[in-house]
């Protein structure tokens, strides 16, 4: 006999890799897979009675729940309730569930919803007529080019139709699924342009680039009027920085497009409660904006907004809870190219804070993000592809 020895397996996927290693048989896999790890959710003010009941039918279920001391006798009127358990056991909690009062039987559904959402990731395909693109199949990365004169990190670079195609084209050899074009910088203290400017600015360049870049292009906007003359011209997915909020007519032209959105969580103040619930919560009804339009599920990936309506502390706070996104059920955009907050950790400018975006981009990869949006995309395709080959040889490893 050898060992004990610890064995990392994080994910559903790695635990029925180590099954099948050891020879179990297939139903056994299933079975046991959900079995296997404990999924921590927060549940925020549910009221004492249905947090009474939580208590009671997680711990009669094999799993528990961490509930504020007046709970019990109800001196208290809502409380936080932190939920503990596996897979097997939620599953039999939603069932437990739909006939509860309280609001039980909607916590149910959505605890549902969360299950169904990681039990089995599945890939996301968008095709158009000359391109396509895979999402869930790798990490994507996302190359910015801003055709403004005063975006944070790059302004007027490559402000020429010239320059812009030359970039264009350098990050695509590089490895970029994905160009992003900008029109208006959202720096802190930036000017706002107009739509007239904004469409003279980003259209000579999309037209250009559509005609000769292989990949698929989005446009950096939250003004419709932008979007709707974008895709129009050919522009293939809209990077809605204002996530349906700040343009009622946003998800409107969105729909009448059937385009593929990216909907960010940009606050017109940074007020939270609790960032992470909070914000939640507004991607949550944000996408519903975009339901309610007519846009497919399955055209729509979230971004949780590092560096807008956020301080220092928020942001970190938002990074290390990345897996928390997985709750919405939608693909994740991460941006964290040269933010502010890596500079105020390295106290670097903005021309020297490559190592930190690597770090933040690696964090986001090993942490659920599917799309990294950046500046520097060689160092960022070769930084993504060794830790996805470290990933799948510790799956396979197991098999």
């Amino acid at each position: 006999m050898r060992g004990p020895y610890f064995l990392k397996a994080d994910s559903q996927t790695e635990l029925e890799a180590l099954f099948r290693r050891i020879g179990c048989d297939e139903p056994g896999r299933q079975v046991m897979a959900k079995k296997g790890k404990i999924l921590p959710l927060l549940l925020k003010e549910v009221r004492s009675p249905g947090a009474n009941i939580l208590k009671q039918q997680m711990l009669s279920l094999g799993g528990e729940a961490a509930v504020s001391k007046g709970v019990i006798d109800c001196s208290r009127d809502y409380s936080d309730v932190l939920l503990l358990g596996t897979f097997k056991e939620y599953v039999a909690l939603v069932e437990k569930l739909q006939q509860q009062p309280w609001g039980l039987r909607l916590l149910g559904e959505k605890i549902e919803q969360f299950l169904g959402s990681i039990e089995a990731p599945k890939q996301v395909v968008w095709e158009w007529a000359d391109r396509k693109l895979i999402i869930g199949e790798k990490v994507l990365v996302m190359g910015i080019l801003n055709v403004t004169p005063d975006s944070f990190s790059d302004g007027g670079k490559f402000f020429d139709i010239g320059k812009a195609l030359e970039h264009a084209w350098r990050m695509v050899e590089e490895g970029a699924d994905i160009i992003d074009v900008g029109g208006e910088s959202t720096r802190p203290g930036s000017s706002v342009v107009s739509a007239e400017e904004e469409l003279a600015r980003v259209m000579p360049v999309l037209e250009k680039l559509l005609a000769e870049i292989p990949v698929p292009l989005s446009l950096d906007t939250y003004k419709a009027k932008v979007a709707g003359e974008a895709l129009a011209l050919g522009v293939h997915i809209v990077n809605d920085v204002g996530g349906g909020l700040m343009d009622p007519q946003m998800a409107e032209v969105v729909a009448r497009f059937q385009a593929p959105v990216i909907i960010m969580h940009n606050p017109e103040k940074g007020d939270y409660d609790d960032v992470i619930s909070d914000l939640l919560d507004s991607l949550a009804e944000q996408i519903k904006i975009y339901e309610a339009a007519g846009v497919s599920s399955e055209k729509m990936v979230i971004d949780p907004g590092i560096g807008f309506g956020k301080d220092y502390r928020e942001n970190l706070v938002v990074m290390n809870n990345l897996e928390s996104l997985r709750t919405l059920g939608k693909p994740v955009l991460l941006g964290v190219s040269r933010k502010s907050f890596i500079g105020k950790t390295l106290d670097l400018p903005v021309t020297d804070r490559l190592e930190g975006s690597l770090a933040a981009a690696a964090w986001g990869v090993m942490n659920g993000a599917d799309i990294i949006r950046v500046h520097d995309v060689r160092e960022t395709v070769r930084m993504v592809k060794v830790l996805e080959a470290i990933k799948k040889e510790g799956i396979n490893s197991n098999r």
